[in-house]
């Protein structure tokens, strides 16, 4: 299962892991991705998305139906099909 939200298009991110000795180690740094269920009250239909906390919040502000037809405004092909 690839870890990249369907909403955002958060993905990992590689960085360091730095010690009290300064050493580098690679590590990466994911998202925080929550497989959840979301109603859609304007299509009467339920869709399972696998979404990143921020997406979370945002959804519960504006709701799913307009927060995907933003993204997608902006350009980012969210695939989810109502």
């Amino acid at each position: 299962m690839s870890k990249v939200c369907q909403l955002t298009g958060k993905r990992p991110i590689t960085g360091n892991t730095v010690s009290h000795s300064n050493r580098k180690i690679k590590r990466r740094f994911l998202p925080n991705l929550q497989k959840k269920r979301f109603y859609v009250p304007e299509k009467d239909t339920w869709v399972t998305l696998k979404v990143s906390a921020a997406a979370m919040r945002s959804i519960d502000k504006m709701g799913v139906y307009e927060y995907v037809q933003k993204m997608e405004r902006k350009g980012i092909n969210t695939g989810v099909k109502f």
